[in-house]
């Protein structure tokens, strides 16, 4: 299980993307745009950088929703290794089946 604070530290970061997404999206369109004046392209880009840093999506990483660990993490089902051999081996996931030896 991840440490409570790493969670919720992530679980800011989303929010912050998600508040953020709009407006950093209209400022980068305007840095990459070349027909705009070179000025206006730097003030944009002088005003992204005076966003969150948090409130990029580079910064999200990946956990698992079930304990929380951020490696081993399978994106199609958005769980860890671990967490997909425990649900395997107690048959909660539906053609799975777990063989042991």
């Amino acid at each position: 299980m991840a440490k409570k604070a790493m969670i919720e530290r992530e679980k800011k970061r989303e929010r912050l993307v998600a508040k953020y997404a709009a407006k950093r999206a209209e400022l980068k369109a305007i840095v990459s745009d070349e027909s705009k004046p070179m000025e206006e392209r730097f003030r944009a880009s002088l005003k992204l950088a005076k966003l969150p840093r948090n409130s990029s999506a580079v910064r999200l990483h990946n956990r698992c929703q079930l304990t929380g660990r951020p490696h081993a993490y399978y994106r199609k089902l958005k769980i860890s290794r671990i967490a997909l051999r425990d649900l395997g081996s107690s048959g909660q996931i539906p053609g799975m089946v777990k063989s042991s030896w």
